[in-house]
């Protein structure tokens, strides 16, 4: 994923390092914990038609972090926020894992802003089904973004999926996290974020056309988190991943794109 010409814009005071990509049907990607624009290139690789929008969040990337930690009704209005600033009205949206909360949270709070909606390995909040308690142990702390040799050792068992049949897969995708790994209290605001959050409450409000997409060998978020998701929001429907882990959208880009676009691109609900 071309980097080079990443910019900053400033919403609210934040500054927010962003890139856009591509040509066709704006599609704004938020990602999981930690993670930085340079994590999404093997999808947007695989995408075509599309204008990606990615950012660093808060914290993330080089994008600054607040001086207090933003919950997620804060976290959507900053999203809104900073499509405002690129001109952009409806576009679709991609979460993924915690980005994926950000994106349901965005859905609700400002349904205007969202044309389709995209919800990948990630669940509900507060209510849904907890993955193996080691991997989630795993992801409470930011070391494997610090560590090559860490993160090669633990990604098989912290994502399972095509990572764990082929770990060498673990060797690119060390050095898009390794190249700018997110700041001890940057993560420690997003783990903030998204304690006690829920979305169980507001899922049956979300009424854009949805994409569940969920993986069946993910250590971190069980694929039950999927049935609830699609089974609560109305214009829903669920994808299976066969043996995909929490990384699908990343060590099986190429089957993922294709579902996500022929997603998107239909007319159906």
């Amino acid at each position: 994923m071309d980097t080079v010409g990443a910019r900053t814009v400033t919403v609210d005071g934040l500054r927010l390092r962003v890139t856009v990509q591509g040509r066709g049907q704006p599609l704004l990607l938020v990602m999981g914990i930690g993670g930085s624009i340079e994590m999404w290139e093997p999808l947007v690789d695989a995408l075509t038609g599309f204008q990606t929008i990615a950012f660093d969040a808060p914290g993330s990337g080089e994008s600054e972090r607040p001086s207090r930690p933003l919950r997620m009704p804060g976290l959507a209005r900053l999203t809104d926020g900073l499509l405002a600033a690129l001109g952009y009205g409806k576009v679709d949206v991609l979460g993924v894992s915690y980005g994926g909360a950000i994106a349901q949270q965005l859905a609700y709070q400002h349904p205007d802003r969202v044309r389709r909606l995209v919800l990948a390995a990630t669940t509900c909040g507060l209510g849904a089904v907890p993955g193996n308690p080691l991997t989630l142990l795993l992801l409470a702390t930011p070391f494997r973004y610090y560590s090559p040799a860490l993160f090669k050792a633990v990604a098989p068992r912290l994502y399972g999926g095509a990572t764990r049949r082929r770990p060498e897969l673990a060797e690119g995708q060390a050095v898009a996290r390794l190249l700018r790994a997110p700041s001890l209290r940057g993560y420690l605001f997003q783990l903030t974020a998204i304690a006690g959050w829920s979305s169980l409450r507001f899922l049956r409000h979300i009424r854009q056309p949805t994409l569940v997409i969920t993986g069946g060998d993910d250590p971190i978020v069980p694929a039950v988190n999927g049935r609830i998701l699609a089974g609560r929001i109305p214009a829903a429907r669920l994808h299976l991943v066969h043996g995909g882990g929490h990384l699908f959208l990343l060590d099986q880009a190429d089957e993922a794109a294709a579902i996500i676009g022929e997603f998107l691109r239909s007319g159906e609900s």
